[in-house]
Parts: C-alpha cells; structure tokens; sequence
C-alpha cells in the first residue's frame, strides 16, 4: 500500500493504481478528494512547458500583462531570464523592490512547501518584502496578543477538546455556526475528519446548538437567521442583560480581566447616551427583543459555551464580533472550565479542538529574510498602488515599499483577494511578475515569466503534522506532466545561477534533505517519548501512527487556576476587556474596547440590494481543483452557483438553473440559481474559488465563471490589523437571458512561436 495527502485528507492506493481511495480509518473523507486526480490530470489547464510572456520580452514592463500571448521557451532560457530579472532589480532598487507572495497551500508535504521553497531562494539572496497574517483570520491574528496575549496559533493550539465540549456543555452559541464543509481542510494534511462526527455527537447528546448566521449550513439546532455584520450588536445587548440582572461573574471579572468597568460604562449607555440593550440590538440584528433576553437567561443557567467562527472577522470591523464575544465569555465567568467558555474556529478547519497531541515536526528550513519591510497579506493592491504610501497598522505607522519585481508561488492572488478587477489594474505596475505553477490559472496568465511546477500527485513526501497522529510517506501517483519540475529543484537551479547554489542545496539534493528532516523528526519523537523507524523502513511502510495520541485540552485552563503563576502576555497579565494601548491609537475603526460599529456598506440595504456571502466551497479548495471533475460537475451551465431564497428568486424572475448577474461599482459576475430557503431573504451565497475569467462584454466588464472577488470590498478591516473584509458587501441583481460567453479559462492562453 502506498500514500499520499493534502489538505483535504490523506488517501492510499496500490502500486500501478490511478485513482485514490481515502484513508482507512478516515469516519468522513471530503467531498474535495473526489476531483484531484481529475484535476491534476487536465492537460488542457496545465503549465506544459516554461512560458515567456511576449509583451515582457519586447519590453512593455507590464503594460499588457493582463492581455497578452506566451511564448514557450526552454528551461535553460526561461531560468536564465527569471535569474537575470532578479539581480537586475536587486542591483538597482535593492531587495525591498522584490515581493515574495506565497500563500502556502499548494502542498501538505514538508518538504515540497511551496512558500518555503521561495521564501529560503529570496532570503538566500539578500532578501525580500514579505507579507504577514492571512485571509483566513488576520483579525484574529493582530487583536490576540493584545487581549489574550498570545497568538492565534497558541490559542488554536490549546482550544477545549471537542469531546469535552460533548460531554460538559448545554448550550453552545454558534456564531457563524460549525461546519463540516469548512473542516474538510486542514493545512498541513489531515489522516481524518472529525467534525462531522462531532456535530452528530452534540446532536446526539443533546446539547442545544444555537447557529447564528445568515445561512443556515448544517444546523441541526436552532438558527438564529441574523443580518449579516452585527453580531457584536447582538452580543453587546446579551451582556447588557447580564449586567442590568445583575448576572455577570463580577468575581471572574476581577480576578481574570481588565477595563471592565470602563467597558460596562459603554454597554449601559453611561459613555454615549446610548444603552445597548436589547431593544436597541433588535433592529438591528433582525432578532426579536425577547428572544434576545431569553437567550440570556438560558446562557445564565447553562453551562455554556460562545463558539466564533473564522468567518466572523472577515468583514469590516472584524475584530468587534470576536472581542465581544470573549467579554461575554468572560461575563458568563466560565473560561477554563470543561466543554465552556470561548473558542473561536470550531469547524473552521479540521483540527481545531482536537483531542490529540501537539508534535512540532520540522520544516524546510528558512533562514531569516535580511529585509525588514512586510504588508499586511490583504494589502497586496494597496502596495502596488502606493510606492512610499503611510498606513497604519498593529499601532504602528508604515511606509508600503516600491515594488518592482513579484515572486508568487504556490498561490493565487486573483482567488484569495477581494475586488479583483482593482488588483487586476494595480497587477500591471511592476515591471515583472514571475510564477511557479502547475496549472494555467489567473495569476499564471498574468505573469511574465512561468515556471511549470509538479502538483503533489507527481512528487514524493512526507506528510508532518503536528496536529494530526499519523504521518505519512507521500509517493507520486503519477509522472510529472510535461515539463513541470519540482520547486526544489527550480529554485536549486535559481540559486546556482545567482551564486549562492550551495548555500540553499547545503550540498543534499531531494532525496537526501528528505532523509536529513527525517532525522531531524526522529529527534523530535525521542524527546517526546515514542521511537520512529529508519527512514528505509518508513519509506517502506509508508504510515507511522504515534503511540498513544490522545490529549484533551482545555483553553486557559492554566490561566484560570492560577492567574499569578501563569499570566497572560498582555498589558495586565488578564484578559484585557478593554485595551490601554489600543484605546491610545484612537482609532476611529477599532476603539479600546468592543464597539458596535456600522459596516461600510449594507446597513441598511436599499431597495434592490443583497448582502453576498462568500464562503468557501464544498468541492474544491480555494480555487484548486476547480478543473476538477467534482467542481466542474456541481456547477450550472459551467457557472458558478450562487444560492437565492424562494423570495428573492421571486423578486428578480428567476428559477432554479437559470443565470444570472451580480454586480455592483466594483464589478459583476454570472452565476448560475440554486433556490433554498435556507438563508436570508435578503442574501446571496456564491462560494469562492472559480477561476477567474473576466472578459468585456457589450462593452463592460464582466466576469463570466462566478467569483464573487470580483465583487467584494478590498479594504483593511480596521487600521488595527487591516485584515480582509469580503463578507462586507453588497450587490444587486438581474437575470441574464443574453448568450452565454464561452469561458476561456478552461484552455490555455493563447501562444505564439516568436516574440
């Protein structure tokens, strides 16, 4: 039997095999699996060859990047050019005016680790601007270590044990729900899934889930239908009833946080005239008045749990909802306790509350970057649109770099990132733009020097998770298709070009780094009480299961039993309710403590309008495996499927497998009607990840497949983290009865044989 994962799951086959079988063991494998091996295997979509753009070499510096033709060159040729372009913009704007762009999430294997790839060639060379936090929970990221002290990986980490959850808690208030779409994935590789089973467990048990969200998803409780965006309203006017019944834990309160009294002055109205209570609350969440107080009540005589979701910051003012609802946490006076308190990304992904052990495995190793300059990751528009530009972020002042030469790899930027027509402008600025990809996606037809890359499939591996038990020894499916090479080996060849070959080789190639991080894991397991086999042996077997992986945690356990001997990392050494340094950034968008603070837009809607919510999808992750036969059979006429309630469908004429068009001042798209009542009225759900395909029809610009990036608001959240915010945002929408455009991004683009 041989292995092989990614972020999806881990799966097994035979020798000579093509397709893969999900993992024994595994109680509920993903939907996704289904249409990666379909996906990796569509010629038509793969990066066959090394490809020059021809505008680039005629020397346009960008002018056409985002029209052009390619012309296909050898390997030779096209290292030799991309080695060329770095030192020149080394040599005569200094590194900064390099952008390392990676998200991470092309592999789960460690060594193959995209980002690591690059980001050890750029540092190796003298460096590069990096980007910081991610997509996923920037917010999160930044306000942690100011009110928790500790990052949002410690407190993932140590999140309350999903059994312990099962077994102690009687009312978990859901914001944003738990999903077992969203927990397919994990980064890293999963051997399992067990979120699914969780949710029937809570079912089963009989714990009372409320779901708060605008679309239902897989709530089995009740669902709470709330308009998007005011949670934190919501969660101020449970604590207004808290503390107007006299119900808060005062005691937790003085023993565990600070600034609460300057926060409850807030709450009752003592700061602005305005108490938050529940009748101020009702309007606007959309939530009746006296089911808000009854909630209270029941959270009071509950053991209770306040779950957040990942997506709950993505949207303007993202940090309010999760700062929030820790102070209701902390009111309710049962952090540190078994199954109750806080969490925050149950079902965002996979391992989060998982009872198992945390082995920190090795990883392709990174030596620091010489250059200091970084951006916040969703800021990418924003540094090519302002060279030498101010901003704020994390309490500090900062200055973007100039920009001239991007690196992406393992990524795409034009899936990830809101208002994609804005990048798509800005995109064309630098005077390089060069890429390692496997697939013919948007930033691929967007670069000017591409570099054929292997998917995981065609490789070998090692799946090293410090979360998940099990790990794995990846062996290729299948052989590297047309001329695609690994990322160690491209960049190996980079360096030796730029002078500093052995530097990033240290004189092993695949095989024998592989080997070396091998024995750098036996290390680790030594210290942690279990023996590994010899690396011959693992290779062989293929699977290694760590003995005895269970562990339930409880998050701020510690803390709790004895504040003195284990303080918190933040001003006062507590939970910091309100926040001295942040309050002192004055800060229109963030104050000092937890606000509610009207979005930019949707509140209210006007007539005609929709809020679009654009979560992940069910087929595919991100944008990968978008040509693959599970996302290409989910979709409607080869669009895009965005979800309408029986009302709005109504309103706007439409049926079930109809097309229709989103659009707003940003940009538009086709998508094809799906019709559930099971989200708002006034709602739109569109997943992300179709590749973008935007074209100019009838003369105006029209993005053809369904991404809702080409829609959604590209702004910082708040000048604290300046994190993304792409559940703000709103759109209307019509019927499109005009021909379908033919899609373009299911062919390559389009080559010549000379410049």
């Amino acid at each position: 039997m041989k292995y092989t994962a990614a972020h999806w799951g881990a799966y097994q086959f035979e020798d000579g095999a093509e397709e893969l079988q999900p993992l024994a063991g595994d109680p509920n494998p993903s939907r996704i699996g289904k249409g990666w091996v379909s996906a990796a295997g569509d010629a038509a979509t793969r990066v066959l060859k090394p490809a020059v753009r021809k505008g680039w070499l005629n020397g346009d510096k960008g002018a056409a990047r985002c029209n052009d033709s390619f012309v296909e060159v050898s390997w030779d040729r096209a290292l030799d050019l991309a080695a060329e372009e770095v030192m020149r913009v080394r040599a005569t704007h200094g590194n900064s005016a390099i952008f390392g762009g990676s998200y991470g999430w092309s592999s789960s294997g460690r060594f193959h680790h995209a980002q690591s790839q690059m980001r050890r060639f750029l540092s190796l060379g003298g460096g590069f601007t990096s980007s910081r936090e991610t997509y996923s929970h920037a917010a999160a990221e930044v306000l942690f270590p100011h009110v928790l002290g500790m990052s949002n990986t410690k407190l993932q980490d140590q999140m309350t044990a999903q059994p312990l959850v099962t077994e102690h808690c009687e009312l978990m208030l859901a914001f944003g729900g738990i999903s077992a779409r969203t927990a397919q994935i994990m980064s890293a590789g999963t051997s399992y899934h067990e979120v699914g089973p969780w949710i029937d467990a809570l079912a089963a048990k009989g714990v009372r889930v409320i779901t708060i969200a605008p679309e239902k998803g897989e709530a089995r409780g009740e669902w709470w239908a709330i308009r998007p965006g005011t949670d934190t309203a919501l969660i101020l006017a449970l604590i207004h009833e808290f503390v107007a019944a006299r119900q808060h834990d005062q005691a937790f309160l003085d023993a565990y946080t600070s600034g609460w009294e300057k926060f409850r002055k807030y709450v009752m109205g003592e700061v602005d005239g305005t108490a938050k209570t529940a009748d101020w609350a009702a309007p606007i969440c959309d939530i009746p008045a006296g089911n808000i107080r009854a909630l209270a009540a029941d959270l009071h005589r509950s053991k209770s749990m306040i779950s957040m979701s990942w997506s709950m910051q993505r949207a303007d003012h993202g940090e309010q909802p999760i700062w929030a609802g820790l102070a209701l946490a902390c009111v309710l006076g049962q952090i540190g306790q078994p199954g109750t308190g806080f969490a925050f990304g149950y079902g965002s992904t996979s391992p989060v509350g998982r009872a198992a052990k945390l082995v920190p495995w090795p990883s392709f190793p990174v030596p620091k970057n010489p250059v200091s300059d970084y951006i916040p990751v969703a800021r990418i528009t924003d540094l090519l649109n302002n060279p030498g530009g101010v901003y704020r972020y994390n309490l500090q002042e900062r200055t973007y770099p100039d920009t001239r030469l991007i690196w992406w790899c393992g990524g795409n930027p034009f899936h990830h990132h809101q208002d994609l027509r804005k990048l798509e402008a800005a995109w064309c600025k630098p005077e390089t733009v060069i890429v390692n990809e496997h697939s013919w996606a948007a930033t691929a037809r967007r670069a000017d020097i591409v570099l054929p890359a292997t998917t995981p499939l065609e490789r070998d591996d090692m799946m090293l998770n410090r979360r998940d038990p099990t790990l794995l020894y990846m062996s290729a499916l299948i052989a590297p298709m047309g001329a695609a090479r690994d990322d160690f080996k491209i960049f190996a060849d980079l360096s030796e070009r730029c002078g500093f070959g052995e530097a990033f080789t240290e004189g092993r190639d695949l095989v024998a780094w592989q080997e070396h991080m091998w024995a750098q894991c036996q290390e680790v397991a030594e210290a942690h009480g279990f023996e590994l086999p010899e690396w011959a042996e693992f290779k062989a077997q293929g699977r290694f299961d760590i003995p005895d992986p269970q562990e339930r945690r409880i998050a701020l356990e510690g803390f709790v039993a004895d504040p003195k001997a284990n303080p918190l990392g933040t001003e006062s050494g507590k939970i910091t309710i309100s926040n001295q340094a942040i309050g002192a950034g004055e800060l229109d968008d963030c104050p000092g403590h937890p606000a509610w603070i009207p979005p930019t837009e949707g509140a209210p809607l006007a007539e005609g309008e929709f809020h679009l919510i654009s979560g992940q999808p069910e087929t595919r992750l991100h944008a990968q495996n978008d040509m693959g036969s599970e996302s290409l059979a989910s979709k409607i006429q080869g669009r895009e499927v965005a979800t309408l309630h029986s009302e709005a469908a109504a309103r706007i004429g439409v049926a079930a497998g109809d097309i229709i068009r989103l659009y707003n001042e940003r940009g538009a798209c086709l998508a094809g009607v799906a019709i559930s009542d099971a989200l708002r009225a006034d709602c739109i759900s569109l997943s992300t990840g179709a590749w973008y395909d935007p074209q100019i029809v009838d003369g105006a610009y029209l993005e053809v497949h369904g991404n809702p990036n080409a829609l959604t608001l590209d702004k910082g959240c708040s000048d604290l983290s300046q994190g993304n915010a792409a559940h703000t945002c709103v759109v209307r929408v019509d019927k499109w009865s005009k021909p379908l455009p033919a899609l373009t991004v299911t062919v390559p683009p389009p080559f010549v044989t000379k410049s």
